[in-house]
C-alpha cells in the first residue's frame, strides 16, 4: 500500500532559485512517472523545484506508487517538489498560468508530461540559455519509433543561430514558419547524427516553436505576456505553447538546442478537444491591433 505522500507548501517552494521544472498532467500516471525519472537522474544543476499540477479526472497521477517514489527520489536528492491539484479545467494556456505563477525561479522549464529526459540534458539547456541570454531555448522531443523514418527533405529547414538569437516576428505562410518541420517524428535526431558534433558541443538552431520542453528565462516570458491570454480563448483549445512562444521570439528571441535529450513516450493524447488553436486567437488580436 502506498504510504501518504506530502504534496509540499505553496509559499515554500516559491523561492529564488536557478530552476524550477514546470508539468502539467492529466490521466498519465505512468508517464509522470517516466518523466520525474528523467528529472530524478539529472545532474550539474544543483536544486532545482519541481511543480505537479494534477487535472486528473480520479485520483491525482502523482499518487500512483510509481510516480510518488520518483517524487520521493527527487526530494532525497535535494529537490524542492510541490503538488497540486488545480481544479475545475480552465483550458491548458490557464494550467500553464497557474504553474508559472507557482514559481520565482529565474528559468522555467514547461515540461509535458509524456517526455523523459537523457541526463545532461538540464544541463545543457541552461548553459545555453544563460549564454545565449534570449528568451527561450529548447529540445524538440524524439520519437523513436520513427528512427529508420528518414524524412531528408525536412533537413533543409535546419539553420544555426550564429551569434546571439535575434528577436523574430514569426507567422504562417513564411519560411521561418516551416523550421518547425525539422521536429516531428525523428527528424531532429537524423540531422544530429549528420553533424557529428564532438562529446558536450551544442549548438543553438533557428525555430518558429518547439513543443514539449522549452527552458524559458522567466522574466522574459512574463515581460512577453505569459499564458495570461488564456482569459481570450476558450477552454477547448491547443496551441497555448506556441502562443507564448511566438511573443517570446518577438520580444526576445529564442532557439533549438541540439543535441535534444528529450524523448517523447508516443502515449495517446490526453488533449482529445481541440477546437481552437490559441495562437490563431493571439495572433488575430495583435494583427488587429497593427497600423493598416
Amino acid at each position: 500500500m502506498n504510504r501518504p505522500l506530502d504534496p509540499g507548501a505553496p509559499e515554500q517552494f516559491r523561492a529564488d532559485r536557478l530552476v524550477d521544472v514546470l508539468i502539467p498532467t492529466r490521466n498519465r500516471p505512468a508517464e509522470l512517472a517516466v518523466t520525474l525519472s528523467g528529472l530524478a537522474a539529472q545532474e550539474g544543476v544543483p536544486g532545482f523545484g519541481v511543480v505537479v499540477s494534477d487535472q486528473s479526472d480520479g485520483d491525482a497521477a502523482f499518487r500512483h506508487p510509481a510516480a510518488a517514489t520518483m517524487v520521493r527520489t527527487l526530494r532525497h536528492r535535494g529537490h524542492p517538489v510541490l503538488l497540486t491539484r488545480h481544479l475545475p479545467r480552465r483550458g491548458l494556456a490557464e494550467h500553464r498560468a497557474s504553474l508559472l505563477a507557482a514559481s520565482a525561479a529565474r528559468y522555467v522549464l514547461c515540461l509535458d508530461d509524456d517526455v523523459w529526459l537523457e541526463p545532461g540534458t538540464l544541463r545543457r539547456l541552461v548553459t545555453a540559455l544563460t549564454e545565449l541570454g534570449c528568451g527561450f531555448v529548447g529540445n524538440a522531443v524524439h520519437g523513436l519509433s520513427y528512427l529508420d523514418d528518414i524524412r531528408p527533405e525536412t533537413h533543409g529547414h535546419y539553420e544555426e543561430w550564429i551569434g546571439r538569437p535575434e528577436p523574430e516576428r514569426i507567422r504562417p505562410g513564411t519560411p521561418a514558419w516551416d523550421r518547425a518541420r525539422i521536429h516531428p517524428a525523428a527528424n531532429l535526431l537524423h540531422i544530429t547524427e549528420k553533424l557529428a558534433l564532438p562529446a558536450g558541443a551544442w549548438r543553438a538552431y533557428k525555430v518558429s516553436w518547439i513543443g514539449g520542453c522549452v527552458l524559458y528565462d522567466r522574466a522574459k516570458l512574463v515581460d512577453s505576456g505569459g499564458f495570461e491570454f488564456w482569459r481570450r480563448v476558450q477552454e477547448k483549445h491547443q496551441g497555448e505553447d506556441v502562443a507564448a512562444q511566438l511573443a517570446v521570439l518577438a520580444r526576445h528571441g529564442g532557439a533549438g538546442v541540439l543535441p535534444s535529450g528529450a524523448y517523447h513516450l508516443e502515449s495517446p493524447t490526453t488533449v482529445t478537444d481541440r477546437e481552437v488553436e490559441a495562437w490563431e486567437v493571439v495572433l488575430a488580436d495583435e494583427d488587429a491591433t497593427q497600423p493598416a
